[in-house]
């Protein structure tokens, strides 16, 4: 008469996993690419209180933001750091306003961006620890736009790769996030008319 035999599940290079019947499980997930929700923004709560020049604005080409001041007269010690913050929102009008926000000052910050470098670090990589891939794409379009946005703001980054590179090396090989950068480019094609015509260093990373 046969007898059931029940399998005696195991980790491996153990005792138990040399005897009859055992079966090796493998190691947990380590949960590298699972997404990590994030806490509260203080974008966001500088945003329901009111506290930023601005409001959203419909034209024919969509939504934007309608500024309450010049964009040039903002404390951008004050407000960019606050708008990088928000990079880690993905619910409208947050996410919007946020990033929209971060690409306008980006625009007309010249000068004043590059001292204000150090206070972004961690705002980026808030929103690259999130794990979430929309999120990951955009904060890459926007070190892209940081980079190319005034003199010397790409060599005031170098510093702090080792605070920023990591995170995207996890990520370089995941086909789905190369398809959602591809997506974001020919979306901002079809937005500008005209094609990117070189892609950031991070952005390499990937594509």
């Amino acid at each position: 008469m046969l007898r059931n035999k029940t399998e005696l599940k195991t980790e491996g290079f153990t005792v138990k996993a040399t005897m009859k019947n055992s079966v090796v499980v493998g190691p947990p997930a380590a949960g590298a690419f699972r997404e990590r929700p994030s806490k509260p923004t203080t974008f966001r709560k500088f945003y329901e209180r009111g506290e930023f020049p601005m409001a959203l604005e419909h034209d024919t080409k969509g939504n934007r933001i309608a500024w309450k001041v010049e964009i040039e007269k903002l404390d951008y010690h004050h407000y960019l750091p606050l708008f990088f913050d928000g990079l880690c929102e993905t619910v409208h009008p947050y996410e919007f306003f946020a990033r929209q926000g971060v690409h306008d000052m980006l625009e007309h910050g010249g000068p004043k961006i590059q001292p204000v470098i150090p206070q972004l670090i961690i705002p980026i990589k808030n929103a690259l620890n999130t794990r979430n891939r929309q999120v990951i794409c955009t904060t890459l379009k926007v070190l892209q736009h940081l980079v190319m946005s005034g003199d010397m703001v790409g060599e005031a980054l170098v510093p702090y790769y080792r605070q920023i590179l990591p995170i995207l090396n996890i990520f370089k090989n995941m086909n789905r996030l190369r398809i959602l950068l591809k997506a974001e480019r020919e979306r901002e094609k079809k937005k500008t008319g005209r094609g990117e015509k070189k892609k950031s260093e991070k952005e390499k990373l990937f594509c």
